[in-house]
């Protein structure tokens, strides 16, 4: 839209000839301030080190390896104009209301040359004074002074609650113009190496080895460092000079109260001067509340009248306070005492807004909200004045760019009762906090900048135990300012506020704000580069998001988890998630995630084949394995996979070994005949092998000198074919030498020379008695049936003769049962003393 020629559509008309769009009708008793949609959520993308991180307040924020493509530049610095205006943002905002007048700096004069003279020759110096000395309103007269020492100007940092690597990461962005861009530690050490400026840094919490390590990473920098006495020294080596601040002498005190008051000091108000010098050691704050305590007793002796005639806010002294001079009383002086701990008596004559400011700052801990924040908290649209108030009595001081109660207050006003509402203002301030910080219109800078008074209520809320059914503001509270602190880079307080959330929600109970504050962490901890910490943290969120079956959230998860495997080379334990996620499923209405391909790391040992091919090994021989120890994890993987693939090698080889049996049953059928003569009829399967002589169930022949063998074997065997020329027929010759053929049933002839005719009842025990020598033929005991040959054994007893159906069997092993079919399987026949062929056990 060009705001100097206005288009077609501007004036109703959509620019194409077509008539004007009609206004729709605005009935009279509808609210213009309907039901709007929700806005949708602020999703931020910026660059921590190598990774991209995507900032997502609703599912939690997502992580991944930056592409070379989306990396930033090589950060520039800022110029003259862009330094200027980043040093105005450093400093605290003017409290509105009436100006206050301007305090001279008394008796401070050699310290302020001497550190300007310091820091001219690049030392480092350390200025140390007690709480309320006037260090900072020192430090800032020598920074204007310091304005053109260094090539990149004066730097102002506060080091309240703050630690080395954030005061690294400010000097980095009050010097580099680099948006949305958090270097790792590497790169920060190069970048801040380059810078040479004047570092004012106040209210340093910490010294030693911690303050040596910021003075090594910035060797072109010189420090202006403020502390207090209890803040430990640096260390003996360090380049650092130190000042000492002490107190007024008592002159200067009385200078200092009257340029307060606005006039000179009375007799008896000097000599309550002196006593207050004594008192307070000559320590300047004091002197400035007793110059608040002084102008509040000239207004209630001057009555209404004065009021009026100076512009001061009727409703800023208590209808009650007000001094009447027609009674002729005097309002006397504050007690030595009242004037040591003026906190109290200061704020019974201020205003309302003012009193309920400093109730909101003891319930946030010292913390003073944004004069922007004091309308809505205090419910006053005037109440933004009351800091104003409070800074011209000395009740709140500067540190940063914010305020805090000054030096003793907070204690004083303890004291006074000002604490007796201390959850009830916390809880205010985080209703209002959780509301401001995740509207639209607010910047995560604006959050950032508000972090401490966030904090401190969420560490007031954040232990309590909501009741049942209620939701807790103080993971609300978290929920909406976590975010924002990491997109405004301020990842400190992202964490306290992260830590603070996950109490509140296991208090509460709430799972799944549990889930996100642990998944946060774990992404917090993973571009810091604690991958041990990182892990701990998201496998804690992807388990409880399991148990809800929360799939965005686990997907999330899994991926963040991925990269920490990917980084640590350590294989992500997604078993129990994946049970939990697949016992839960899909639901009905569950809002599937976006088509995404999501794999895990490879274990290190490889992925083994599910079904593993299975090799015929090089020679028929027993394989010995040696099973060497391995690691849990591999086990684990490959146990279940090798037992697996020998229980198909077992059932391979015993299918085999039927096909084969089978096959030599059938084969050996095939051939027989109903011939009685063949000597594969005359055989015994039912013979078992013993367990001393290894024989198959039929007696061992004796060694003769008729040339048989041992084993059984026939020294000859017929070779005529007789006469139709084809061996094994029915026409072929006995083979049988002996002189006639044995009358036994069975044709079976022991060691003994004897023979039994008896069938066995058990198919495996052999024959233990010895038989007549067989001299007759085999004669069957019933006629013969369609199979080849009778199933009977040898027996040491003689029992009645089978049934006239035999009871045989188609295993090559003897009969199972007596109502089996007949046997076709046959044996190899052995020889006699006298060359008779005998029947031996079964050929398997």
């Amino acid at each position: 839209m060009d705001p100097n020629n206005r288009g077609p559509e501007e004036h109703g008309h959509d620019g194409e000839g077509h008539a004007p769009r009609q206004r729709p009708p605005r009935e009279s008793l509808t609210s213009d301030f309907g039901q709007h949609a929700p806005a949708p959520a602020r999703t931020v993308q910026l660059v921590s080190g190598d990774l991209l991180l995507t900032v997502n307040p609703v599912d939690g924020s997502e992580i991944e390896v930056c592409p070379p493509g989306e990396r930033p530049a090589r950060p520039e610095k800022l110029t003259a104009a862009e330094r200027a205006e980043a040093d105005r943002s450093a400093k605290p905002p003017v409290p509105p209301g009436p100006a206050q007048p301007a305090l001279p700096l008394l008796a401070r004069q050699d310290e302020r040359e001497r550190l300007v003279r310091l820091l001219a020759r690049g030392r480092s110096v350390r200025l140390t004074g007690p709480a309320g000395s006037g260090r900072t309103s020192l430090l800032d007269l020598v920074a204007e002074d310091c304005a053109d020492l260094a090539p990149d100007g004066v730097v102002r940092l506060n080091g309240f609650h703050r630690t080395t690597d954030d005061l690294l990461y400010d000097l980095f962005h009050a010097v580099y113009r680099a948006p949305l861009h958090r270097p790792d530690r590497d790169e920060l050490l190069g970048y801040v190496r380059e810078v040479g400026a004047v570092v004012v840094l106040d209210d340093i919490e910490f010294g030693g080895a911690a303050l040596d390590q910021l003075l090594e990473a910035t060797p072109e920098c010189a420090f202006l460092i403020g502390a207090t006495p209890d803040v430990p020294a640096p260390s003996a080596d360090a380049a650092v000079e130190e000042v000492f601040l002490t107190g007024l002498d008592r002159a200067d005190g009385v200078e200092l109260l009257e340029r307060a008051v606005g006039r000179v000091l009375t007799e008896e108000e000097s000599n309550w001067a002196g006593d207050l010098w004594f008192e307070s050691e000559g320590l300047p704050l004091r002197f400035v509340q007793a110059g608040a305590l002084l102008r509040q007793r000239d207004r209630l002796r001057a009555g209404a009248e004065a009021v009026d005639e100076f512009g001061v806010f009727a409703d800023a002294i208590p209808d009650d306070s007000l001094y009447d001079p027609a009674e002729g009383d005097d309002v006397p002086l504050p007690s030595l005492g009242e004037a040591a701990a003026p906190a109290p008596l200061l704020a019974s004559r201020l205003s309302a807004s003012a009193r309920a400011t400093l109730r909101f700052a003891v319930a946030l801990g010292g913390e003073v909200p944004h004069q922007a924040h004091l309308p809505a908290l205090v419910g006053d649209t005037h109440a933004d004045a009351a800091l104003g108030e409070l800074a011209g009595c000395g009740l709140v001081s500067p540190v940063g760019s914010r305020y805090r109660l000054a030096a003793g207050v907070l204690t004083q006003l303890e004291a006074a009762g000002y604490d007796d509402d201390v959850q009830a203002g916390a809880l205010t301030a985080a209703q209002h906090y959780a509301w401001w910080a995740g509207h639209p219109s607010v910047t995560p800078e604006r959050v950032c900048a508000e972090a401490d008074s966030v904090l401190a209520a969420l560490a007031v809320l954040a232990p309590v135990t909501p009741e049942d059914g209620e939701e807790s503001p103080a993971v609300r509270l978290a929920r909406t300012a976590a975010p924002a602190f990491a997109a405004g880079l301020h990842w400190s307080a992202w964490e306290r506020a992260l830590r603070s959330g996950v109490e509140a929600a296991r208090l509460a109970g709430d799972v799944a704000e549990q889930a996100y504050f642990h998944h946060e962490l774990g992404i917090l901890a993973l571009c810091g580069g604690q991958l041990d910490r990182a892990g701990t943290e998201l496998e804690a969120s992807i388990g409880l998001r399991g148990a809800l079956a929360d799939k965005r959230g686990t997907v999330a998860g899994r991926r963040a988890l991925a990269l920490v495997a990917d980084r640590s080379g350590i294989t992500p334990a997604f078993d129990a998630v994946s049970s939990s996620v697949g016992v839960f499923g899909s639901t009905a209405g569950e809002e599937v995630p976006d088509a995404r391909h999501d794999e895990s790391a490879s274990p290190p040992g490889g992925v083994p084949a599910p079904f593993p091919s299975l090799q015929r090994p090089a020679e028929p021989v027993g394989l010995v394995t040696h099973h060497t120890p391995s690691s849990s994890q591999s086990h684990k993987a490959r146990g279940g996979i090798r037992g697996f693939a020998r229980r198909n090698l077992a059932a391979a080889g015993a299918g085999a070994l039927l096909v084969a049996v089978l096959g030599t049953v059938v084969t050996l059928g095939a051939t027989s005949d109903n011939d009685a003569r063949n000597p594969s009829d005359q055989v015994n399967p039912s013979a078992s092998q013993g367990a001393d002589d290894g024989s198959l169930g039929a007696d061992v022949p004796e060694n003769d000198d008729s040339g048989s063998s041992d084993t059984g074997v026939p020294a000859s065997r017929p070779t005529d074919p007789g006469p139709d020329g084809t061996p094994g027929t029915t026409d072929d010759p006995t083979p049988s030498e002996s002189a006639e053929p044995s009358d036994d049933p069975s044709g079976t002839q022991g060691t003994g020379g004897g023979s039994s005719s008896s069938p066995s009842k058990s198919p495996t025990k052999p024959s233990a008695s010895p038989s007549k020598p067989s001299t007759s033929p085999t004669k069957p005991s019933n006629p013969p049936s369609s199979s080849p040959s009778t199933s009977t054994s040898p027996s040491p007893t003689t029992t009645p003769p089978p049934s006239s159906t035999p009871s045989t069997s188609t295993s090559a092993s003897g009969p199972a049962s007596s109502s089996a079919p007949a046997s076709s399987s046959a044996s190899a026949p052995q020889s006699s003393e006298t060359g008779t062929p005998k029947s031996s056990g079964p050929l398997i």
